[in-house]
């Protein structure tokens, strides 16, 4: 990543860092059609001065974003669509028909994220979230696709890390923008084996049988390359494929023997088991960093992680307490 936050990492698609919490944690992209702009992800409402630096350093103006398009409405996915949107009186909002009304008012993101940051951390690193027309969303249905001046983007239903998310094919360069779906691979931890790829089992819809479907899909593209939302280009999706699909796996059985475990405990007994997963699999693949500099890329996502495996035990407990009294 250059000095102004960017870099062309294909034909025609920008990586831009966003900035949140730490560099390579959190990207969001520019496609270029001639003259014609899309962005996928927003990062939140700080990242969006830089989104447009480099619009202009193509040449470019506001007017030329055509779709703003985040793939679902986690805040570091789409914290920054209402300012950006303010920002590019020519641009739609596509967005998934589950995730649409917290776009038209954000007030349950704000409320949602606020308890979980606590007010003073939400505002340090979100700031606002500001509501979009509903006049200028576009609901994106299920294989969807879009026109940007001759440039064909597919987007496609792809649930399993959460139920409001999609993913975005682009012909151009057969690439998939990925959001959540294709996992979280951060730099620091690439080693000579590849890049050390793990699945975000984050709050609060975490859904395994349905994230191996939707990976199903993917694959069924034939697709060259990933632009991964956390972080950056990866070739050869296919060559991944297995060590995601297992990723999503071993989380799942780390929580299923926790079911019939007591309550009182779960929460560290699963951050101390997806821990013990990720940095096991950082050291097998031979990453050089020490483990406390891992630990310290990993912290937020094994909390994340635990968390959502935590809500999804819940959630199947409530489904079976209400199959018996049905």
């Amino acid at each position: 990543m250059n000095e102004s936050h960017y870099e062309e990492v294909a034909a025609g698609i920008y990586c831009i860092e966003t900035g949140l919490y730490r560099p390579g944690l959190a990207a969001c992209y520019l496609i270029r059609a001639g003259d014609r702009l899309a962005f996928v992800e927003t990062g939140t409402a700080r990242s969006v001065s830089r989104m447009l630096a480099l619009v202009s350093a193509l040449g470019l103006t506001p007017e030329a974003v055509d779709y703003v398009i985040p793939t679902h409405v986690h805040l570091d996915h789409a914290g920054g669509a209402g300012d950006l949107m303010a920002r590019c009186p020519k641009a739609r909002l596509v967005i998934h028909p589950k995730g649409a009304d917290h776009m038209l008012d954000p007030s349950k993101l704000v409320a949602g994220a606020t308890a979980v940051y606590g007010a003073e951390e939400f505002a340090r690193h979100f700031d606002t979230l500001t509501p979009i027309p509903a006049e200028r969303v576009m609901v994106a249905e299920d294989s969807l696709v879009i026109d940007l001046n001759g440039r064909p983007l597919t987007f496609i239903d792809t649930p399993g890390h959460a139920n409001h998310h999609g993913c975005i094919f682009d012909e151009h360069t057969r690439g998939w923008f990925t959001g959540d779906t294709f996992g979280i691979a951060y730099p620091e931890l690439h080693t000579p084996d590849g890049p050390f790829l793990f699945a975000p089992t984050t709050p609060v819809a975490f859904d395994p049988d349905a994230w191996q479907k939707s990976l199903d899909r993917l694959m069924g593209y034939n697709p060259k390359a990933v632009y991964l939302t956390h972080y950056g280009h990866l070739d050869d999706p296919q060559a991944l494929e297995e060590e995601l699909r297992r990723s999503i796996r071993d989380f799942t059985e780390l929580a299923l023997a926790e079911e019939g475990n007591e309550q009182a405990g779960r929460s560290e007994r699963l951050r101390a088991g997806v821990a013990e997963q990720l940095l096991g699999r950082t050291r097998r693949q031979g990453c050089a960093l020490d483990e406390s500099r891992i630990r310290a890329v990993l912290e937020v996502d094994i909390a994340l992680n635990a968390q959502g495996l935590e809500v999804w035990l819940a959630r199947r407990a409530k489904q079976a307490a209400e199959k018996a009294n049905a």
